[in-house]
């Protein structure tokens, strides 16, 4: 399952991936996935590094638990695969990106491409059983993200963190604040937007003008 995991991000992790914690970690991915149906494939598990390779990071998106039905997740936090139908979250996404700069709704809600631009979209769990909201949680995923955060904070500049809802905003304690920008909203889920805490945080317009400010190319975010 290592092996999945690009060198480019191999290579500042070595330590990390030697730790007892993630042995562990890997023992009980190995059982669920052989004894239970699990979520994403487990050539996705490591999508998110491997479509945006550490250099290339200039945005991070964090996300909490793939999703745990049957052929929607694909290793990108908020990402299904082509074809499968928008989850509410993804649904309120497009609408505000929609808003924010014009862009038509989509028909894929396939993330790959921002990804490829250099948007890290990282669950803080990257597995899960299905039709088990959470499973996964608690076993090690989550001392591995905060790893991942803190390292991008440490060795890059000028990241753009979007936080959206609560769990995600509580990573800010992870982010130097003095060297990268951190937007927070609320989560795009129903219950968050229909409450007025993610409509019109025109977050997809503000990365690009500080990615701009920095002397980065704007992201295309049109799929």
């Amino acid at each position: 399952m290592l092996a999945n995991i690009s060198t480019s991000w191999k290579k500042h992790l070595e330590e990390e991936l030697k730790k007892t914690y993630f042995k562990s970690l890997l023992e009980f991915i190995t059982e669920e996935y052989k004894n239970e149906e699990c979520f994403p494939k487990e050539e996705a598990i490591f999508n998110a590094f491997n479509l945006c390779p550490f250099e290339a990071v200039k945005v991070v998106i964090i996300g909490q638990d793939p999703y745990h039905d049957v052929g929607q997740a694909n290793g990108l936090c908020f990402s299904v695969n082509n074809g499968v139908p928008f989850p509410p979250s993804l649904k309120n996404i497009f609408k505000e990106l929609e808003t924010d700069l014009q862009i038509p709704y989509p028909d894929t809600g396939n993330l790959e491409p921002w990804a490829k631009q250099g948007v890290l979209l990282l669950n803080a769990t990257l597995t899960v059983r299905a039709h088990q909201a959470g499973s996964h949680q608690k076993k090690g995923w989550e001392t591995f993200t905060d790893e991942v955060i803190k390292l991008i904070s440490d060795k890059k500049e000028g990241v753009v963190f979007l936080l959206w809802g609560g769990f995600a905003k509580k990573k800010a304690k992870l982010i130097d604040k003095n060297k990268h920008h951190i937007l927070t909203s609320g989560h795009p889920s129903p219950l968050s937007a229909n409450r007025g805490y993610w409509f019109g945080n025109k977050h997809f317009s503000k990365t690009n003008y500080l990615l701009q400010k920095t002397g980065e190319k704007p992201l295309l975010w049109s799929l």
